[in-house]
């Protein structure tokens, strides 16, 4: 072979494998600085987790982790971050802005939740912040599924100014728009202050976290500034003081831990939208057990006036005696509570004995019309438990409102649709008698134990009023007393007057109870009725 014909011989040059072209080394360092960048971002500053667990708090991803079941969070918007604005933002600019977005699951069920990170600006409240916040709150909607957010955060975040409020009022917008759709819960695990405050009130069901969450509009410098009051953080806006004298905090837990746990166990007891059902469990248990209950005879006293734990007649009535009270702080004359009754979830309203004789309050009132509400949105069948003597008197409950709020128990009850079973466990006096979902404002059965008692009022009260001329001028007015008394409860209080005029419809024995209950419940299943359409009624506020 000639010189020239060997140069013209192609050359063999060594093809470059696929994973050392150029295109795969690039890719292979950007998904090493990708997740180098993902795995910083998800461990989040030392100094500032070491501070957070110092304070006795667990960070943003500690808290999903618990909540949510293993390995089912999806993240959205991690490596999000502030606008870059000059030297005014240099160095301030951390990835997830404050704030750990996403969706994941409680008991395979899907839910959408946000965790604000006090590691990062104190967990403030900037644009960025805000709209990740409005995105998750959007996704919840379109796809019908709960909306849980974890709470911790300094509030609005000042060097960003307006778009803070701004941020703020849409989160707000957003509450409104989903209210009645879907479950809204909120759990404040660290300070809520500030305008960030009317987030958990907008919410079906605020949970708080003793000695770490605080909620209030003004802070106690604010306040001492102002009118020179001192206030510790914890006396102004705490756990407690949310839970027994404000009625915003719905549940309140020793630590987080225990919080998180009952929010699992709450969203077991919802449905995920208005469109749904709540979940149903098959019932199980002791194949001996026939529903009677007769220890629920020893429980209520025969006697009006004897006290008593509502508590435990839910107990008997209820799946395994267990029920998820809402406001057990609050207004605590009124119970209320999400069980199951063969199954199936209910929400329980009952008059509580134990507390004010179980007489119905201002708080009362509104405690129980907001839960009515609240299952009446969601589907949840209502089972009220009737032992009330009246509405409190006094000048203070007058000047108060309590017509007012007497009125929105009343008007609740009256446009729920869903089923509605009434149990008179002993009294029911007066105007209280029909606003604790009587015949007359459209219960859908209604069940009464022999020694129920329904009048105006008492027979001793009643007596005073229609006798009072009588009994001035009786050579013995006590033994007439005794003798008008007796009368009234014969002619006008006798346990078959009320169900011989149609007011009940049957007279069970209190051993019985659950399965009436459940018997009801069953024959009201399938109820359907619409209001007439309007924009709205005009709930007395």
């Amino acid at each position: 072979m000639s010189a020239s014909e060997a140069d013209l011989r192609p050359v063999e040059v060594p093809r470059p494998t696929r994973s050392n072209t150029p295109a795969v080394r690039t890719m292979a360092r950007l998904r090493s600085e990708r997740d180098t960048l993902r795995g910083l971002t998800e461990a989040g500053d030392p100094t500032g987790v070491e501070r957070q667990h110092a304070l006795g708090k667990r960070t943003a991803r500690e808290r999903l982790a618990s909540l949510l079941d293993e390995g089912s969070f999806v993240e959205l918007g991690l490596f999000r971050r502030r606008r870059d604005e000059g030297p005014a933002t240099e160095g301030r600019r951390p990835r997830t802005d404050g704030v750990v977005t996403g969706a994941g699951t409680i008991d395979g069920r899907r839910v959408f939740v946000y965790a604000q990170d006090f590691t990062i600006l104190g967990g403030s409240l900037g644009a960025e912040h805000a709209e990740k916040i409005h995105r998750v709150m959007d996704l919840a909607l379109d796809n019908g599924a709960p909306l849980i957010g974890l709470n911790d955060s300094g509030g609005a975040r000042i060097q960003e100014g307006v778009a803070s409020l701004d941020g703020y009022g849409g989160i707000f917008r957003r509450h409104v728009a989903a209210s009645g759709i879907i479950p809204q819960i909120s759990v404040i695990l660290g300070p809520c202050a500030g305008g960030a405050a009317y987030s958990p009130a907008l919410a079906d069901v605020t949970f708080m976290v003793r000695g770490t969450a605080r909620m209030f509009l003004t802070g106690p410098d604010v306040i001492a500034a102002v009118s020179g009051e001192r206030v510790g953080p914890e006396e102004l806006g705490g756990a407690d003081v949310h839970g027994a004298r404000t009625g915003v905090a719905t549940v309140v837990h020793d630590d987080e831990e225990e919080c998180l746990e009952d929010v699992r166990h709450l969203v077991s007891l919802l449905p995920d939208n208005n469109l749904a059902s709540p979940p149903g469990e098959p019932r199980g248990g002791d194949p001996q057990d026939d529903g009677r209950r007769p220890r629920l005879v020893e429980i209520v006293p025969a006697e009006p006036n004897r006290p008593y734990d509502m508590r435990d007649v839910v107990a008997e009535i209820v799946d395994d005696g267990d029920f998820f009270e809402i406001h057990e702080g609050w207004a605590r004359n009124v119970l209320c509570a999400l069980a199951r009754v063969d199954g199936a979830v209910v929400g329980v309203v009952g008059n509580q004995p134990m507390v004010l004789a179980g007489v119905l309050d201002s708080d009362a009132a509104q405690k129980a019309a907001r839960f009515v509400r609240f299952c009446d949105a969601f589907n949840i069948p209502l089972l009220t438990l009737v032992d009330v003597p009246g509405f409190l008197p006094g000048t203070d409950q007058e000047h108060a409102g309590v017509i007012r709020h007497g009125a929105k128990l009343l008007y609740a009850y009256c446009e729920a649709t869903v089923p509605r079973v009434q149990v008179i466990v002993r009294k029911a006096y007066g105007g209280a008698y029909i606003v604790m979902d009587s015949r007359s404002i459209g219960t859908d059965l209604s069940l009464a134990w022999p020694g129920n008692e329904i009048a105006v009022m008492g027979a001793e009260g009643a007596v005073n009023v229609v006798h009072r001329r009588e009994l001035r001028s009786a050579a013995d007015p006590d033994a007439l007393r005794r003798e008008l008394v007796t009368d009234y409860r014969e002619r006008l209080m006798h346990p078959y007057r009320a169900p011989e005029e149609g007011f009940v419809d049957d007279v069970i024995d209190p051993a019985d109870t659950r399965v009436a209950v459940i018997k009801g419940l069953a024959m009201l299943r399938d109820k359907r009725r619409e209001q007439p359409r309007r924009k709205h009624g005009n709930v007395p506020l």
